[in-house]
């Protein structure tokens, strides 16, 4: 007969509070016990009985192992670290997912032993459903560090156990999994604790340094030596300064939620610039800088960052703060894909296909093909090198379809971490995903449900998570996580890759059943060294997209672009002619000088394609020049030209390096680089 609740709870009292007193534990560990026990009893686990201690079997924990592979990697030599400190103590070190599911272990050879006799091995799942109260299960539904012991843990077979859990958070506050240190309870130490949560930070730190290895890293802390420690607080910022990722020190310092963060920009946090950093730390020398953070608060802030990628972004950043005007942007080849499962950045505008044609034949063919099967429940999978416009397709697609009216997501299948791609796309009911949000989520498929689904870089979708979008395609009805009722769906779907799939079938890579599935129409957008129309396409993005109608190209320049082979494609042209705006300001056509440093140094890597552009004329001076400066001849190569240019501006800056370096619209140290290799090659 089962015990009422004040029962339940007054026992469950009797249980833990000797244990705490006896480990002088707060009352609030009390509580979060009290509570764990509650939830056991509410879903009818046994203390007493034997559970299923079956594990899963080879090929599901391969896939398991398979999914959480970049969270292993991270975590293996952070756990052998920790596992150095607590050697010879009969314990061992446990990394789960976000499911509870034990996926890597290290531990003393003696106690191993015993822990497969409860199962505390690999391939065993530990959420609190399967194993009652237990540090991992707990920590994974409470979502803080969790410490249980001895007989807190709700099945008496668990009672020789002490165990230590944190949870381990990606850069936007989701679970990626669970580090635990577990030991025969006379072996208890509270030390133990504090170094699981420093391992789980360390986990945490290199997981974002990761994620972000192009963006800019800022780490503060209120006391500066306390910077370059795992106190540390690290924020991920773009060139335009949005925050994009965190670690937990620094929502702690910061007071705020991973979701009211990223709704702040360096400005508003911290009062100060992306150009401002860029060009304060880019001497190693540097020393933290002192900012104010929100309420007063004061911080020290050091910035880290790849210099070469962000090279040109100190001057050109700068000035455009001092304008107030938009900061310049990373080439794509150098920005970092963004890890969230929702962009960040703004959604391209919503345009039909009629604004996509700009003349080129092979463009006029694709949209040609796709107007035929508008709103005939047709997939359409677009094919192309990256930056060719994908996702502008699909909103097209959309935009002039009977659902236009109803929501577009898109799904970037290569940006979400493995852990959490499921859950995303159909969604979890409350309580059943331990590893997120606990009132549950829906996911991105039943979010369309009316409009258009777009799984942007399919190629990169697990292996076994195709099987179960194939079967929602199939069925039209969606199945969240931890749920038994099936939910019907209507969305049209749309998918686009860069990756050869018939390649990837034969690699076993690719589910050749769900590949046919998806290609109702496949249409292949061709790259920008192809297209016919770039013209047309410089026009519009000047016109409409970088609002500068007033600015047209020099002679010079068009004759760049036409040689050029743009590998990042249209996205390419988009940020540079973006960037060139910026730095022309008033003035007008597009010059040479106007250009970003990272391009002219691909042009000097990648010549130009045609003998006349190879000719082209010096650019002219900033300044009117006077008769005995012509142009060079036009035999020169591209990058003497270059180093004319930058001499000739510097003797009209007066021998000013930072003047030249604002008219040309490139870095000091540019000038100086370039100079030197010029008097190194005449010598």
């Amino acid at each position: 007969m089962p015990q009422p609740a004040t029962s339940r709870s007054r026992r469950a009292d009797e249980l833990a509070r000797p244990i705490a007193s006896s480990l002088a534990l707060p009352e609030q560990h009390v509580g979060l016990i009290d509570q764990s026990h509650e939830r056991c009893q509410a879903i009818g686990l046994s203390r007493i009985e034997r559970p299923d201690y079956a594990p899963l079997g080879r090929t599901d924990l391969t896939v398991a192992r398979d999914r959480n592979r970049r969270l292993h990697c991270h975590a293996a030599p952070v756990m052998e670290m920790l596992f150095d400190q607590i050697v010879g103590t009969e314990s061992m070190v446990v990394l789960c997912d976000a499911t509870g599911t034990i996926i890597h272990s290290v531990g003393d050879d003696d106690f191993l032993a015993k822990a497969s006799k409860v199962a505390l091995t690999p391939g065993v799942n530990w959420s609190e459903q399967a194993k009652g109260t237990n540090a991992i299960g707990t920590a994974l539904v409470d979502e803080v560090p969790t410490l249980v012991h001895a007989d807190e843990h709700y099945m008496h077979a668990n009672h020789f156990l002490t165990c230590s859990a944190a949870p381990i958070l990606d850069p936007r506050g989701n679970i990626l999994g669970v580090l635990d240190v577990t030991g025969d309870h006379r072996s208890y130490h509270q030390h133990t604790m504090a170094l699981v949560k420093m391992s789980a930070r360390m986990i945490e730190n290199h997981w974002l340094s990761d994620d972000f290895r192009n963006a800019l890293r800022l780490h503060f802390h209120g006391r500066v030596e306390f910077i370059g420690t795992l106190m540390e607080g690290i924020l991920a910022v773009t060139p335009d300064g949005r925050i994009v990722g965190a670690n937990r020190s620094a929502l702690d310092q910061l007071g705020l939620s991973g979701a009211a963060l990223r709704m702040q920009s360096l400005v508003s946090l911290f009062g100060t610039t992306v150009g401002a950093l860029v060009d304060r730390f880019r001497s190693p020398l540097a020393t933290p800088m002192a900012v104010k953070g929100p309420g007063g608060a004061g911080f020290h802030l050091h910035a880290r960052f790849d210099w070469p990628v962000w090279s040109h972004v100190t001057d050109a950043a700068m000035g455009a703060g001092r304008r107030g005007e938009a900061v310049v942007e990373l080439a794509p080849a150098a920005a970092s894909p963004l890890p969230s499962v929702e962009s960040t950045a703004p959604a391209p505008a919503a345009v039909g296909l009629a604004h996509l044609d700009t003349g080129d034949a092979q463009m006029a063919s694709v949209l040609g093909k796709v107007r035929r099967v508008l709103d005939r429940d047709i997939p359409v999978l677009i094919l192309g090198e990256t930056g060719t416009g994908k996702e502008l397709l699909a909103r097209a697609i959309h935009r002039d379809s009977a659902r236009a009216k109803q929501p577009f997501v898109a799904v970037n299948c290569a940006s979400i971490p493995e852990t959490l791609i499921e859950a995303e796309l159909f969604g979890y009911e409350e309580g059943a995903f331990t590893g997120a949000r606990r009132k549950g989520a829906v996911g991105k498929i039943l979010q369309a449900d009316g409009g258009t689904l777009f799984l942007d870089e399919i190629g990169d979708m697990p292996l076994p998570l195709q099987a179960h979008l194939l079967r929602v395609l199939q069925e039209r009805r969606v199945t969240p996580l931890g749920s038994t009722k099936a939910v019907p769906v209507d969305v049209a779907i749309i998918c686009a890759t860069h990756r050869d799939l018939r390649a990837m079938i034969d690699a076993r890579a690719f589910r050749e059943d769900l590949y046919y599935r998806l290609n109702g129409l496949a249409v292949r957008l061709p790259a920008l060294r192809e297209r016919s129309d770039l013209s047309a396409l410089v026009r519009r993005i000047l016109d409409g997209d970088v609002q500068a109608r007033h600015l047209r190209l020099s002679a010079e320049v068009q004759a760049l672009f036409d040689g050029y082979a743009w590998p990042g494609n249209v996205r390419q042209l988009f940020n540079v002619l973006r960037t060139a705006a910026v730095m022309a300001g008033g003035e007008s056509p597009i010059t040479r000088e106007h250009l970003p440093d990272d391009f002219l140094d691909d042009l000097r890597q990648r010549p130009p394609a045609t003998a006349e552009a190879a000719a082209v004329p010096a650019p002219a001076p900033v300044v009117a020049a006077s008769p005995a400066a012509d142009g060079p001849p036009a035999t020169m190569s591209l990058e003497a030209m270059e180093v004319e240019a930058i001499r000739r501006a510097v003797e009209q800056a007066g021998g000013n390096i930072s003047e030249a370096s604002k008219r040309l619209g490139i870095s000091r140290n540019t000038i100086y680089r370039k100079l030197r290799w010029s008097q190194r090659d005449s010598s």
